[in-house]
Formats: structure tokens, sequence, C-alpha cells
């Protein structure tokens, strides 16, 4: 028989709610199994008959049978017939040598490749699944026509029928290729066509597959600094030479690119919105730096993340658009201007770049779900897409005046509001009183994300603060935040 502890395991395993969706006798199956892979159970050692466990257990017969014939079948037990059923001899499961095995796995770090331990160490990117304010890049998905969506999805279904369930084009649907470049064309002044257009998962898909089909690990990558995070991360887990170049209110200072031209074999922009910053690149910084391109067979990554929303003066052409000499990759996505549970983004691409990115694209995750591109193409299609867009541009300048009022009256003593031009946050420096890490973690206790800007800063030479996102919380939502933020500074400054 089990011994007292050994029945009292099972009973538990058994009666655990989280195992409740399992038929009984594969609980009893699974918990005698766990006593035998923790080595309560050495090998040889004798299992109790079907008929007294079932007692013990208050079972039937034919549970336990059920249960022992199963772990003969994956060979955890043996059963003899006149003898009974006895522990197999699996000496991998002996108590001294699992106890080692189990003391080295977590004592001792993971056995990762440099490139693991540098993607590993980087720590990813991590996305708050329900934010709160401030929390940066975030859109208002609470007022979404999901109605309208859903009716499309419909539409779709109903005509396509089951083809919408295989494996899809890895370069992307041709509906939504041709939707996404007569969009960037009217509205961003690129130059793309359908057969240009690679349809991914995300704009860091986007950047990773940059990292490792333009440059080799070592080549050297001319960033922003400040810099979007998820960028540097990418870069640096694929072995590049991030190569920080200061930006100002212009926008990336291209006179030191131009001073060491051949440093690096590509560079990252976000232009017309520069993140953090909110500077726009200006036209004559542009130019120089695509003929810097085209003179070194160097490459641009514009990174146009959230250009839709611009709420004063009239947006500015992306560079892709001005390039003629094909060395630029657009980036865009739908995770700002639609919701980020759609999970589509999407490169335009030289047509040089067209096969070996769709090829490289195969490895990742195969193709984006062809049931979502085929819905989101008839979004755009019926022009709900710019109609939406409209809408939000309208709302979110609202929310951000009614920020940057309430920031200028509750925490001036703390911060200067540096109201931008668009997007969907708004960066504070921070004028003295507190620490940036002392502002953030007071605002975390508080309840309110804020992402500061130090680290967004390669050199280390930036101004403190911090990023207040304000697109996805409405005008009541933003002014108790920052009532509340101000009490915690507040609180902060008195430790």
């Amino acid at each position: 028989m089990f011994r007292h502890s050994q029945l009292e395991s099972v009973k538990a395993w058994i009666a655990n709610p989280a195992h409740a969706a399992m038929p009984l006798h594969a609980r009893i199956q699974r918990a005698v199994r766990q006593l035998i892979v923790d080595g309560a159970l050495g090998p040889g050692k004798p299992l109790p008959a079907s008929r007294a466990l079932a007692a013990s257990l208050g079972v039937s017969r034919d549970t336990i049978e059920a249960a022992y014939t199963q772990l003969h079948a994956e060979g955890f037990i043996d059963r003899r017939v006149g003898s009974g059923s006895f522990v197999a001899e699996i000496t991998e499961f002996a108590p001294g040598r699992r106890s080692r095995r189990d003391t080295l796995a977590s004592d001792q770090a993971p056995a990762l490749s440099r490139r693991g331990a540098a993607v590993f160490d980087g720590g990813g990117v991590r996305e708050m699944p329900a934010p709160r304010p401030f929390a940066h890049g975030v859109p208002e998905t609470r007022t979404f026509p999901l109605a309208l969506w859903e009716r499309l999805e419909r539409q779709v279904r109903k005509e396509v029928g089951a083809q919408s369930l295989f494996h899809g084009d890895p370069q992307g649907t041709e509906p939504l290729r041709r939707a996404i470049a007569d969009y960037v064309n009217l509205e961003r002044g690129a130059r793309a066509t359908a057969d240009r257009v690679l349809v991914l998962t995300s704009s860091q898909q986007a950047m990773a597959l940059c990292a490792s089909m333009l440059l080799d690990p070592g080549d050297g990558i001319f960033l922003e600094d400040p810099a979007y995070y998820g960028a540097r991360k990418a870069f640096e887990a694929a072995g590049l030479d991030c190569v920080p170049i200061r930006v100002d209110r212009q926008g990336i200072v291209v006179d030191q690119i131009l001073a060491a031209p051949q440093r690096a074999k590509a560079v990252f922009l976000t232009p017309s919105h520069q993140f953090p910053t909110g500077a726009t690149l200006t036209l004559d910084r542009r130019l120089a730096l695509i003929e810097w391109a085209a003179r070194h067979q160097a490459w641009i990554i514009e990174d146009d993340y959230d250009s839709e929303f611009r709420y004063a003066g009239k947006p500015t052409a992306c560079v892709q658009g001005l390039d003629p000499h094909g060395r630029t990759i657009y980036i865009g996505t739908f995770t700002k201007s639609l919701f980020p549970g759609l999970r589509i983004g999407y490169a335009v691409l030289p047509p040089q770049l067209v096969k070996p990115m769709t090829v490289a694209r195969t490895l990742l995750d195969g193709h984006t779900a062809p049931m979502a591109q085929l819905t989101l193409a008839r979004f755009m299609e019926g022009g709900h897409f710019g109609a939406h867009v409209r809408t939000m541009r309208g709302v979110y300048a609202e929310r951000l005046d009614v920020l940057a009022g309430l920031v200028a009256k509750h925490l001036s003593d703390f911060v200067e509001p540096q109201v931008p031009i668009g997007g969907l946050q708004m960066p504070c420096l921070l004028t003295g009183g507190l620490a940036e890490r002392t502002a953030v973690d007071a605002a975390r206790r508080a309840g309110i994300e804020l992402l500061g800007l130090s680290a967004l800063h390669a050199a280390g030479d930036g101004r403190a603060g911090f990023l207040m996102g304000f697109a996805a919380y409405t005008p009541f939502e933003i002014e108790t935040a920052v009532r509340k933020l101000e009490k915690a500074f507040r609180a902060a400054t008195k430790r």
C-alpha cells in the first residue's frame, strides 16, 4: 500500500480544482505518475492492488484499472500476472539523481547562445494587457466600431468560406496589400505598389527582419538618441553596433552621420514624429540622409508608427516617398491607428528586398491570419479606416488639450510639459524636486504608469522626465489620474 503521505498526495491531486476538467481515472493516473517522476515511488516499488486503492480513494475498481492501464501503456509501471503492479525500472527518476538535476537547473543560468543571452538580458518588449493611465502608445479601443468590424468579418467569411482557414500568402493577402499601398501613397506620399508591401504581425517584427536580413552581427546602425526602446533592443539582440546620434528640435542631427558616413550601414528613424521627443525631421535633413544612403549603399529604416495623428500643421511626406534610389524601408502598423489586438503591421520594401524578406518571414511565423487581413482590407476599402482615424484625431486632440492643461495646473511644481503636435503621448521634463526614478515609482504605487525618459537615451545625457499617454483615457480619467499623481509627487518630496 501507499504510505499515508503518498495517499494524501494522490487525494490532493484529485481534489485540486485546476484538474476538475479531467476524467477521474486521468487525475489518478497523473497523480501516481507524479509520485514516480518526483522519486517518491522508486523503481521496482509495488503499487497498491487496484481493489485496495479503489477502497482508499472511494472510487470504483474500474477507475483504478483504467489509471493503471494508462500508466503501463506510458511505460511508468510494469504489470505482472499474479504478482501485481510495480514501478518500472526507470532510474532517471531515482530520488537522488532527480534532486541533483533539479538543484543544477535552479542554481545555474540557462545555457543560452550569445544572441539568446542578449535577447533575454534586454528584457524584451512588454505591453500592458489592461493599460492604466498614463501608459503610452495605447489608442482608444472602447469606442471602436466593433459592430461594423464584425459585420465586415461575417461578409468575408460568407464569401471566402473555408479558404480563409488554410495557410495564407506569406507576403500578405493581395486585397490588403493593395489597400495599404493606396493608403500610404495618398496619405503619406509614399512610392508603393501592392507587390512591394509585406504584411507582418507588427512593426517590431519588421525591425527584427531588417536587422537580420540587411546587416551582419557587428555591423553598425545609426540610431536616434533618445530612441524607441523596442528598436534598440531588436538591433542589439541581432548583435549590431548601435551608434547613438543626437536628436534636436529638427530631428536626428545628420551632421554627426555625415562626419563618419561609413561607421554604419543603416539608420533607424522615426522622422514624422520622433519617439519620444515628438520632433519632425526637416526636409533638408531627410534629403541629406537619402543622399548618404545612396552614396554608401546604406539603408534607411523608417518607422512611421503614429503619423495618422497630427494635431497642428500638415503632415510631412514620408522619407520613402522622397527616396528615388530605393534605399528606404517604410514600416507601418495598425496597432496605434486601430487596436493592439489586431496584430497587423507592414513594410513597404524596395523591389529587390521583397522576395528575401518574404522568405525570411516564413521562418518566423509563416503568415498573418488571412481572416483578419481580409476584414481589414474591406474596412479600408469602404472608407471606414479613414473615417475612424479622422474621428480619433479629434478625440485625441481634445484629450491632449485636457492633459496639458491639467499638468500645467496641478504638476507645475514638478514638470514642464512638452506639448506635441501629434502622437499618443506627451513628454514631460522634470524641473526639480524629484528624481525620475522616484517620480516613476511614486506614480506606480498610486496606480499610474509613466515611462521614464532617461532609459531611452543611450548616451546617458538626456534630461530626466517621463511620457504620459493620453489617447486611451477619457478627460475624467485623465483628471482623476493627474490629481492622484499630484498627491503621489507631493508625498514623495516629503520623504
